[in-house]
């Protein structure tokens, strides 16, 4: 029903977002199973006429399921784009974290979206500087992503929070680390950004341009997120 409103307001993409989303209809009317799944979310809104995109947020990679891999895959509007936070590439990290996954089933996730779409976008949340993360964790993340066929990274630098387990964990990082650990990862973010953006060079795509007149161009993003501009 939002989306067919959204839709008759002319607005060409709906993007999902929320904090879990792949856990949609969990504890609906109480109860603790399942009501509706994610897929079932996503197959629904591929049903409704008049949205020309739909663009999946954030969705952590044990909740993203290869069902909806390839249902996006052979999907009418939604769009070959993926943001997979991962956090660390470290395993030893990721259970200090008390992540829900480790770095096997990313590699998994990440592998069965490029079978399936090549061109899709793959973008990547990671936090530097954790309590406990030492220069061979970080590397070792460092070297994960190097090595993974991913678009470009969102880095966030560790930050210390009242009443949380992360605070009173050991083996606190020196601010100055976390910050050149930040600094590494977002100049491999550079790199990984521009080496997908040269892939896409003599492809053809459809761009959702923006309304602003920028010193006259017109920018916007193509389905699978580059950027890009033409003259307003």
């Amino acid at each position: 029903k939002n989306a067919a409103e959204i839709s008759a307001k002319s607005i060409k993409e709906i993007v999902l977002t929320g904090v879990n989303i792949g856990d949609y209809g969990k504890g609906e009317f109480g109860n603790k199973k399942h009501e509706h799944t994610f897929l079932e979310l996503v197959q629904a809104l591929d049903e409704v006429e008049g949205i020309h995109r739909l663009r999946i947020s954030s969705i952590e990679p044990n909740l993203l399921k290869n069902e909806t891999i390839e249902f996006v895959s052979q999907s009418k509007t939604f769009v070959p784009h993926f943001h997979i936070p991962l956090q660390s590439g470290n395993n030893e990290i990721l259970k200090l974290m008390r992540r829900r996954y480790q770095r096997e089933l990313y590699t998994d996730r990440v592998e069965q979206i490029r079978k399936l779409m090549p061109h899709a976008c793959i973008g990547v949340d990671v936090i530097v500087g954790f309590p406990g993360e030492t220069d061979e964790h970080f590397l070792d993340t460092y070297k994960f992503l190097q090595e993974m066929d991913i678009s470009y990274l969102h880095v966030f630098t560790y930050s210390e929070r009242d009443n949380t387990l992360a605070a009173e964990m050991d083996g606190v990082v020196p601010v100055n680390v976390r910050r050149k650990r930040s600094r590494m990862l977002r100049g491999l973010s550079v790199k990984k950004r521009r080496a997908f953006y040269e892939q896409q060079i003599g492809t053809v795509r459809t761009a959702l341009f923006e309304a602003e007149d920028k010193d006259g161009f017109i920018h916007g993003f193509t389905e699978n997120y580059v950027r890009v501009k033409a003259p307003y």
